[in-house]
C-alpha cells in the first residue's frame, strides 16, 4: 500500500513540474505526472526487490524526487525536439 503514497507523490510534483517547465503548448498536460508516475513505480518496485524496505528514505528519495527530475529531463529533452522538429519544417515548407 506505500507504493500508493508513492505513485500519488510522483504524480502530484510531476503536476507541478509540467507547469514549471516552458513550452506547454507543445506537449499534453497528462505527458510529465505520467513519465514521472510510471518511473516512480519502476523505482519504488526495483528497491524493493533488492531489498531496501520502506522505512528507508532511499526509497522514498527515489521513487517520489528521482522519478519527478527523470520526468522534467525527459519533458524538456521532448519539447526541445518537439521545437527543433517544428523549425525543420517551418524551414522547409517556407515559412
Amino acid at each position: 500500500m506505500y507504493i500508493l503514497l508513492a505513485l500519488i507523490g510522483a504524480c502530484v510534483l510531476g503536476v507541478a513540474a509540467h507547469f514549471m517547465i516552458g513550452g506547454r503548448e507543445l506537449r499534453g498536460v497528462a505527458l510529465t505526472p505520467a513519465i514521472a508516475t510510471a518511473l516512480s513505480a519502476v523505482a519504488y518496485t526495483g528497491l524493493q526487490w533488492l531489498g531496501v524496505g520502506e522505512d528507508s528514505v532511499w526509497l522514498w528519495l527515489a521513487s517520489v524526487l528521482g522519478a519527478v527530475v527523470v520526468a522534467a529531463v525527459l519533458t524538456i529533452a521532448i519539447v526541445a525536439a518537439r521545437t527543433r522538429a517544428d523549425a525543420a519544417n517551418r524551414a522547409a515548407l517556407g515559412i
